[in-house]
């Protein structure tokens, strides 16, 4: 399963389920279970009533990881992502954040 998080742009790709938001992300994730694959994007929008930002896509990993060190919602065995984010610092956050759990959890599985 291959999913796309992105608010506005449109993946080249094939992806089994393109999400627009963390919270539609959420919902996904609890119905099917974490993807195999995700293409995060960082900033998701904001609420213009509030002028804030939604949560993002680094919101989004931190509750993947989260979920995953509570054994709610685990990581598949061969899961990747990438991060398409224009955002260079969240986009950075994202790759160091997933990059430096998956080697972690994959230290402790060996």
């Amino acid at each position: 399963m291959r999913m796309y998080l992105d608010d506005l742009r449109t993946p080249i790709d094939e992806f089994d389920v393109i999400v627009r938001s963390y919270e539609n992300a959420i919902v996904y994730i609890k119905r099917y279970g974490v993807p195999n694959f995700i293409s995060f994007d960082h900033d998701l929008g904001i609420e213009t009533d509030k002028i804030t930002l939604k949560k993002s896509g680094y919101d989004l990993a931190k509750w993947i990881v989260f979920n995953d060190i509570n054994n709610n919602f685990r990581l598949p065995k061969n899961f990747t992502f990438k991060v398409h984010s224009q955002n260079p610092l969240g986009k950075r956050k994202i790759e160091n954040l997933l990059n430096s759990y998956l080697k972690l959890k994959h230290h402790k599985q060996t």
